[in-house]
């Protein structure tokens, strides 16, 4: 089997990848434009892999994917690239309703003129998976349910409006042409490799620095935290064995506050560094509370039974597990996100 990866060199693709290459047979193929969140260092372990072909192609170039489809004749695509950030976003949407949108439908064009080419018997095979996430949904209050596959979709920001979108041009393929789509939602994901912004990796390193470690409003957002290597072994199953047309809610089952999760972050930093910043006697003495981001979502939370029952997965890693699992990838990775925010620096 033979699967083409778009943002491969990204946060989830690259674990996505890393998974694919040491636990299957598969033959992956990586296609990343290299933004300022795609770093193929995360794939070092796997480069020298005869299974792995790397491309650098903007998923908005036709042509470009045309001939990396071409080129590698993919049984499945794993689709992951996407601009992610909330507050990128709000602050610059455009990059989101290009990349989120119009690559998506690139993509799905691509995709669906080369599954119509294919040989019967390779045709019968061929899947196209879109990775999606919790956020287009829109949020809950502490006492509702959480999110079925059948919640009514209500984004609340750029990026997640965006994801709406694109989520709703997948099923459009899939219905008006019969492109054989899987869909799956998922959680916010936490793990190494992270990009340096995103809320754990960003407190650890203001923390070791001695930095404040910010927190939006009071910090009682609640999110459902997923560690990424569980993440992975739940979107290779739904790529095997998932119901084409069908989505699928991946999730953690560790709803947390904000606050929690950084004082989880601070508790694992007081176990493990034992030389603190001058004058802290633990890291939680660095939490500061500043001004809540425009339209912050106040709860997300996925029923993940579906894929549970008809896929028999569930996460495998506790919150407390999967953190300090975390926390300890970045104490030994620094070097890793010292480069990773520099070229960032020097992107923008």
């Amino acid at each position: 089997m033979k699967i083409l990866v778009t943002g491969g060199a990204g946060f989830i693709g690259s674990a996505m990848i890393r998974y694919l290459i040491a636990q299957t047979d598969t033959e992956v193929v990586n296609v990343d434009l290299l933004t300022y969140a795609g770093n193929l260092e995360s794939l070092g372990e796997v480069s020298g892999s005869d299974r792995y072909r790397f491309e650098q192609v903007d998923i908005c170039d036709q042509s470009a994917l045309q001939a990396v489809f071409d080129a590698h004749q993919p049984d499945a695509v794993m689709h992951l690239a996407a601009e992610s950030h909330v507050d990128r976003s709000i602050d610059g949407p455009a990059a989101f309703i290009q990349t989120n949108i119009v690559g998506t439908y690139t993509l799905l064009e691509v995709a669906r003129k080369y599954w119509l080419a294919m040989p019967e018997h390779k045709r019968e095979v061929f899947r196209f998976h879109h990775i999606s996430t919790d956020e287009v949904f829109g949020d809950l209050t502490a006492t509702d349910e959480p999110f079925t596959e059948s919640t009514r979709y209500s984004p609340s920001s750029p990026y997640s409006a965006s994801k709406a979108s694109s989520d709703h041009l997948v099923r459009a393929w899939h219905r008006t042409y019969g492109l054989p789509v899987v869909v799956s939602n998922c959680s916010n994901n936490y793990g190494p490799f992270q990009f340096p912004e995103k809320l754990i990796p960003l407190m650890i390193l203001n923390a070791l620095a001695g930095k404040p470690l910010p927190v939006y409003g009071d910090g009682l957002q609640v999110r459902d935290w997923l560690f990424v290597e569980d993440h992975v072994t739940a979107l290779y199953t739904v790529l095997r064995e998932g119901e084409l047309g069908e989505t699928y809610n991946i999730g953690g089952q560790s709803e947390k506050t904000n606050l929690e999760v950084v004082n989880c972050v601070c508790r694992s930093l007081d176990e493990l560094v034992e030389n603190k910043p001058s004058g802290l006697t633990t890291f939680k003495e660095l939490i500061s509370h500043v001004t809540d981001r425009p339209g912050h979502d106040r709860r997300y939370a996925v029923n993940i039974e579906k894929i549970a029952h008809e896929l028999s997965w569930r996460p495998s890693e506790t919150f407390d597990s999967g953190m300090r699992k975390t926390v300890s990838w970045y104490l030994n990775n620094l070097d890793w996100c010292y480069r990773i925010l520099e070229k960032s620096d020097n992107t923008h």
